[in-house]
């Protein structure tokens, strides 16, 4: 899943109830996680036995609500501190999280290269 950088993906810890629709999750953004809704972020809420998750983000003059439930199984939420109203995401653990994979689980390797300080290759340009 890609998206800019600036988007930023919110999910929020604690369980909420399904039947919310955007404004009733727009709500909780606001008083529970204490962000603007109109940021185009993404806010991600899950039921308490994390079969459901909808997801939350204003573009372009509305509203955009998506909505996945799970035949079978449960989604693999994040472990989380106590008091912690939310926990940031990224593109890849939100793709990782609707596929079902327990992300806390996957080791990813150094994402930042640099490359090798060579003063022969330096020196030839």
């Amino acid at each position: 899943m890609m998206m800019p950088q600036a988007v930023k993906i919110y999910l929020a810890t604690a369980p909420a109830d399904m039947r919310k629709a955007h404004d009733g999750l727009s709500a909780l953004v606001r008083q529970e996680l204490g962000e603007n809704v109109y940021s185009g972020h993404l806010f991600v809420f899950a039921n308490r036995r994390a079969d459901r998750v909808k997801i939350l983000t204003f573009d372009r003059g509305g509203f955009v609500l998506w909505y996945k439930r799970l035949e079978r199984g449960r989604f693999r939420i994040p472990k989380i501190s106590n008091g912690q109203r939310s926990v940031k995401l990224d593109a890849g653990q939100l793709a990782m999280l609707l596929d079902g994979v327990d992300y806390s689980r996957v080791q990813r390797q150094n994402r930042w290269w640099k490359p090798p300080e060579d003063r022969k290759v330096a020196a030839a340009y």
